[in-house]
């Protein structure tokens, strides 16, 4: 389904009316017409707070402060699978990817929600870093995907530790 400018404003504004603090509008990397509808929205005058999509690299900020949005949720692969076959890179390269991107995104005037794409396929440990490392760099929001909904954290004894 693709929307047009104006029926994404009507829904924005519907959303604003119902009260809704964070609306996210979509992704600015997609496409020019994504970046029209949400330019159009951040400058709405809505009371909420306009949030884009986002991954782990400099230029999807870029994008996303060329709309003036508010905030950007930035998501980034956490699961090995994730990290190793759709990234093509290993955990320490992601660390440094996040970190360095909501370093920016935040020097930019952006608030930063991140999210650990596929996190109930990760490690705690290496959850416990990610998150940790993400809320070092000023991330203010943090987000847990559980990207193909194949597990449930609730009696694995590997989460239940802190």
């Amino acid at each position: 389904m693709s929307l047009t400018v104006d029926e994404k404003l009507w829904i924005a504004r519907a959303l604003d009316k119902l009260g809704v603090d964070i609306i996210e509008a979509g992704s600015a990397v997609t496409s020019e017409g994504e970046r029209a509808a949400i330019k159009a929205i951040s400058n709405e005058g809505l009371n909420a707070e306009i949030c884009s999509y986002a991954r782990a690299v400099i230029a999807d900020i870029d994008y996303c402060l060329a709309c003036d949005v508010d905030s950007v949720h930035l998501v980034v692969p956490v699961s090995d699978l994730h990290i190793e076959k759709k990234l093509k890179k290993d955990r320490e390269t992601v660390l440094t990817m996040a970190t360095d991107v909501t370093e920016y995104a935040i020097d930019n005037g952006l608030k930063v929600e991140l999210s650990g794409e596929d996190a109930s396929r990760s490690t705690i440990d290496y959850l416990k870093e990610f998150y940790r490392q993400g809320v070092e760099a000023g991330a203010e929001r943090l987000c847990f995907c559980d990207t193909v909904p194949c597990s449930s954290l609730r009696g694995h004894a590997k989460y239940s530790q802190s």
